[in-house]
């Protein structure tokens, strides 16, 4: 059932950088973002409370604030660098090399959470970096 949501999320994904490239024109990297993120937080807090999820704040442990506010520090950088990225290059050319994340969170998640990392994820990785090189050079 995972599989929906992820081509979605890549359907959106793909949007994102049309829509954010067409939109920034003319206007500061940085500000772009918090106009974009302060429409992430509505969507997000909106979804909460229509599937009544605010009734889990209380049961979150520190351990999981620690980490998804550490998340949420790196998905800012993410978006500051990106959006400084799209304004000043190609979105052809800076979407691959964004979609690197994927060869560096196989490592990741290898080193920190002890994933497996097979002969099948290292050919993989190594065909996704070597497709982003063709895209870019």
């Amino acid at each position: 059932m995972w599989m929906i949501p992820a081509l979605l999320s890549a359907l959106f994904a793909a949007l994102t950088s049309i829509l954010a490239k067409v939109g920034i024109e003319g206007v500061n990297s940085t500000l772009a973002t918090a106009i974009r993120t302060g429409v992430v937080l509505l969507l997000s807090w909106g979804m909460v409370f229509l599937t009544h999820a605010q009734s889990g704040i209380p049961s979150i442990s520190q351990k999981s604030w620690l980490f998804l506010i550490l998340s949420g520090l790196a998905t800012g950088a993410s978006w500051l660098c990106y959006y400084k990225a799209i304004q000043l290059g190609e979105v052809s050319k800076v979407v691959p090399i964004d979609k690197l994340s994927v060869v560096i969170t196989l490592v990741l998640a290898f080193v920190f959470l002890h994933e497996p990392f097979t002969v099948k994820s290292a050919a993989g990785a190594l065909l996704l970096a070597a497709g982003t090189l063709v895209l870019v050079l």
